[in-house]
């Protein structure tokens, strides 16, 4: 039985290539083009996202739509909760004085209050993500939180369970229109901002040979954005590493390395400065998670541009799934402000983001019983289990799907495996490139 969260997340959310952490441009330093955006999930061109921001707040500000019913909702919210009313402003006077980011010709905020940000979002969930080569506004609703979430009235307020509730509601509703046919508009031939244009097939080159897709057709066959966001590679691509060999591990996703840590506490203080992970808030208090203390977690992160869909990376059998709630747009606050978002906070976010978790008894009993958690983030976290519990997966099968975005990963394992990575010659965190979905990315040994 299919278990669905549509959790999206602030932002327009795409997944695309990159994620990782690049150099941080800190509130004090903004850089008038510098390719902090790794992922490309907002632009690397500061230039180009500070005329996107104020075009879409002027586009906002000339409309003055009325609000859409849940957007309603979330400013009766803030408005009726004393707390959240008084954080909501705060957020907003917590920006440094030296903030150049986001702020339009005179030198101001472009997003000046939670009024100004209701309206923005109001617009955005009529809107599709269209392509850019500098970098994609994929995460729209991101964009405008992005220096706000990092306050520390900020932090506070996108952890709150009834902001989260609401967020939930919100993203969920946009991404009614995402698998709507309306929002195909976007699947076009524009040089470029179309999906299919100049720019997009220079990004894509291979689109048509490794996706299922049909270029004489209108929107080559899509159906929706969702439809074109979670499409499925041909039937060659992709092959599984070494599929009648249980001592190989398959890459979960398509996806880049972010880190390795071994010796993995059960309980740890997650939000401070090095982001340690806390197995049991990772695993929202569920009872495996004793198993896995001591044991090691691999982290990566997705590519934007690339492939969204879930695949195991053992042959075994599904123990338990589970859909977990939580955070969109929280990010560490002892990162500061990080230009991308929860970019720099991806090991924090397991512990707090909206995630789905998938326990697999392998086959092989030298890896025994393995965690997989598929992390959202911001509008990107909307998770889909294509698999029930009792389950056999072979090894490479599909295990489920982030619509509209996907932003990281990891797989947990017991202590006393013995692994060894296999990363393509790559070290983790230092701009790593993706390693293909299904390909081995570990061995493990007696």
């Amino acid at each position: 039985m299919k278990q669905r969260i549509l959790v999206l997340v602030t932002s327009f959310a795409l997944t695309f290539s990159c994620l990782l952490p690049g150099p941080q441009a800190s509130a004090e330093t903004p850089t008038a083009a510098s390719p902090y955006l790794v992922g490309q999930w907002l632009p690397s061109d500061q230039l180009f996202f500070d005329q996107w921001l104020a075009q879409l707040v002027e586009g906002t500000v000339s409309a003055d739509r009325p609000l859409l019913p849940v957007i309603q909702e979330f400013k009766d919210l803030i408005e009726e909760d004393p707390q959240l009313f008084m954080q909501f402003n705060q957020m907003f006077d917590q920006l440094p004085e030296s903030t150049a980011f986001s702020k339009d010709p005179g030198g101001k905020p472009q997003i000046k209050n939670y009024h100004q940000m209701l309206q923005v979002m109001n617009r955005i969930l009529t809107m599709a993500p269209e392509f850019n080569k500098t970098g994609l506004v994929g995460f729209p609703i991101n964009a405008i939180l992005d220096w706000p979430m990092g306050t520390p009235a900020g932090t506070s307020v996108f952890l709150n369970e009834k902001v989260n509730r609401q967020l939930k509601k919100i993203l969920t509703q946009w991404a009614v229109f995402l698998g709507s046919a309306e929002s195909r508009y976007v699947l076009n031939d524009n040089p470029e901002t179309g999906w299919f244009g100049r720019d997009a097939k220079a990004a894509m080159p291979h689109f048509v040979e490794d996706f299922i897709s049909d270029p004489d057709s209108p929107y080559y066959g899509f159906t929706s954005w969702d439809d074109f966001f979670t499409r499925k590679f041909r039937e060659k691509q992709r092959p599984v590493a070494s599929p009648d060999d249980d001592a190989v591990i398959a890459n979960a996703c398509e996806s880049a390395p972010y880190r390795i840590e071994k010796g993995v506490k059960l309980v740890d203080s997650f939000w401070i400065k090095a982001q340690p992970y806390s197995l049991q808030h990772m695993m929202a208090m569920d009872p495996l998670a004793g198993q896995f203390a001591g044991g090691t977690v691999y982290q990566a992160f997705l590519s934007a541009l690339s492939y969204h869909r879930w695949h195991s990376p053992v042959s075994g059998r599904i123990v338990k799934t589970r859909l977990i709630d939580g955070s969109y747009y929280a990010e560490a606050l002892s990162e500061g402000f990080d230009p991308a978002g929860p970019n720099n906070s991806q090991g924090y976010i397991t512990q707090v983001a909206s995630r789905a978790l998938v326990f697999i008894e392998a086959d092989n009993p030298d890896i025994g019983l393995l965690a997989v958690l598929f992390v959202g983030m911001a509008e990107v976290s909307s998770n889909e289990i294509t698999v029930y519990q009792g389950q056999h997966v072979n090894k490479g099968d599909q295990l489920g799907m982030f619509h509209f975005g996907g932003s990281t990963h990891c797989l947990i394992f017991r202590p006393n495996v013995n692994l060894k990575f296999d990363l393509h010659g790559q070290t983790p965190g230092l701009h790593s490139e993706n390693i293909p979905v299904r390909a081995q990315i570990a061995t493990v040994g007696k």
